[in-house]
């Protein structure tokens, strides 16, 4: 079967997760500076988690682009994709209303984790089904850099228990190297990989 179908269904729910997230910003009632002081976790895990999510938008979208059709075992993956992005505007509402408690910060690497693991098997599925040109696998390869980021996750998670601040810079970290649309799909797409 073809993409179009799974794309628009995995916007639509990535479009409510971000919606949820924000209901969870309220606005003080005082008209000073100083009342967004107290909201500056709550703005801070948002900042983060909305990046998370555009950042699984763009990648997710070159991933699909680059599929010439999906199965019914991509299908569950996909969804069970979304369902572990769901899980985040939770972790991030209670990571904030804590001011960064280690509870907290372990379950939101938790919820990070999770998504990771799961877009990696994505795409390894789509891999594996042939649903990706033979120039994409190639620029996919191994996956270093997914590999790499679930190790960031899991050291964020151990480190939460001592320090959530570096927890949260651990799983930061990962963010800024993903900022960027994973260059080695586009590139092959704009070369004629398809």
């Amino acid at each position: 079967m073809r993409t179009e179908r799974l794309t628009a269904f995995s916007d639509g729910v990535l479009a409510i997760i971000i919606t949820i997230m924000v209901l969870e910003l309220k606005a003080p009632h005082d008209a000073s500076w100083e009342a967004l002081q107290p909201l500056a976790p709550t703005f801070l895990a948002y900042a983060l988690s909305f990046a998370y999510v555009a950042i699984y938008w763009n990648n997710h979208h070159h991933l699909l682009h680059a599929a010439r059709f999906v199965t019914g075992a991509i299908l569950w993956a996909n969804t069970t994709l979304l369902f572990c992005l769901s899980l985040v505007p939770f972790s991030t509402a209670w990571l904030s209303e804590t001011h960064f408690a280690s509870a907290p910060a372990a379950l939101y690497g938790v919820t990070l984790l999770a998504p990771a693991i799961a877009y990696f098997l994505l795409s390894r599925l789509l891999i594996a089904a042939g649903a990706l040109a033979p120039k994409v696998v190639e620029a996919i390869g191994k996956d270093w850099k997914a590999l790499i980021s679930i190790a960031f996750y899991l050291a964020g998670i151990a480190a939460s228990l001592v320090s959530p601040y570096a927890a949260v810079v651990l799983y930061a970290l990962v963010a800024v190297m993903w900022f960027i649309p994973d260059r080695r799909i586009e590139g092959r797409l704009t070369a004629g990989g398809e």
